[in-house]
């Protein structure tokens, strides 16, 4: 095929991240969109124009027109809508995280293996700048073994509310919006390793703090403060079979000064933060050096990371080329995900 002719289902505020790219991107043609909610639909069918509109997903799936989609549903319909969209002959970019429970996030797996179609998850960041960078340090050796990492991202006022906060249709709070990016990004970034065990912790105490004034933050199109019933802070540590420990810490609210944002890695030949910023930390003629690259920004660029992924999905579906976030990686990132949730409930380290 010449040019790519994609759908996107769910065009709330995570779809213009798809969106745009695809408008940017001379191999696309971006042929139609699906949401439930219908006002919402006209009115980005009409911003964008794209003139095929549909409420109904598997209405949009039957458009043979179509050769991928791109999913940025709720948490509770990726499996479900993944696996039809294959079954019905295409391509599939899906939002993080992969489903709400590994049952869903196999099922997934083997609708791809059995379809042939290609699946990517929408693990953005590892196709920021920084993080491509960095990739080619670590596969060069120059991190050595990475045998530690540290992950935070605590908000101290910061819950979206909407289906973020209702766990029927988000699966979890801040461990599956926030920590399936750090979680991620790490294990990416130390090679992968299969995870052993988790112990984990998850906190409800503050709930989601909508009285606070003076401070803004991020709010779903559905707000509403009396739904709430995911947790304020999750924590935990993630042992791998090459002996490799992971601690990961994330927060929707939190008594904290401020906001927290790192993800830093510990080598035997080196180490490296890539938030806030990158930089590669190395030791030369005795001396322990800190280095920072000399590259347009250091920093994690939302908008160009999301057309960055945009535009590797397209060369994997137009190209062949093989996805750096495939289906297996969403099935283990799932299970590490469910371990800490597990974890925590039962107050017990829990073994994969």
């Amino acid at each position: 095929m010449s040019m790519l002719k994609v759908g996107v289902i769910g065009v709330g505020s995570i779809s213009q991240f798809h969106i745009e790219p695809y408008l940017n991107n001379a191999e696309v043609e971006l042929v139609a969109f699906c949401d439930s909610n219908e006002k919402r639909l006209q009115e980005k069918g009409k911003h964008y124009d794209v003139a095929e509109l549909y409420t109904d997903y598997q209405e949009l799936l039957q458009n043979n027109a179509i050769d991928a989609v791109s999913i940025c549903t709720w948490n509770n319909s990726h499996a479900e809508i993944a696996i039809a969209a294959m079954e019905a002959g295409k391509h599939v970019l899906v939002e993080k995280p992969l489903s709400m429970t590994v049952e869903e996030a196999m099922a997934v797996e083997a609708a791809q293996k059995k379809t042939g179609k290609l699946l990517q998850v929408g693990f953005v960041r590892r196709h920021g700048d920084n993080a491509k960078l960095l990739k080619k340090f670590i596969d060069h050796g120059d991190l050595g073994e990475i045998y530690y990492a540290k992950a935070t991202c605590l908000r101290r006022l910061g819950n979206p509310g909407g289906w973020f906060s209702d766990m029927t249709k988000s699966g979890g709070g801040p461990l599956i919006d926030l920590g399936v990016h750090m979680i991620d990004i790490c294990w990416y970034f130390m090679g992968k390793p299969r995870p052993v065990s988790v112990s984990g912790n998850t906190y409800k105490k503050l709930g989601n703090r909508s009285h606070i004034e003076n401070l803004s933050f991020y709010q779903a199109a559905d707000y509403d403060p009396t739904v709430n019933d995911v947790e304020d802070l999750t924590n935990a540590i993630i042992r791998f079979e090459n002996g490799a420990s992971l601690m990961v810490d994330v927060s929707f609210t939190l008594q904290a000064k401020k906001n927290e944002l790192y993800v830093k890695l510990f080598g035997d030949q080196g180490g490296a933060e890539i938030e806030p910023e990158l930089a590669i930390v190395t030791e030369k003629h005795n001396t322990i050096l800190n280095v920072t690259p000399q590259i347009d920004s250091l920093t994690f660029d939302f908008n160009q990371a999301f057309t960055n992924e945009i535009n590797h999905f397209v060369d994997c579906c137009l190209h062949g080329k093989d996805t750096i976030a495939p289906v297996s990686d969403g099935v283990q990132v799932m299970k590490m995900l469910h371990a800490v949730y597990e974890s925590a409930k039962t107050g017990k380290e829990v073994y994969l």
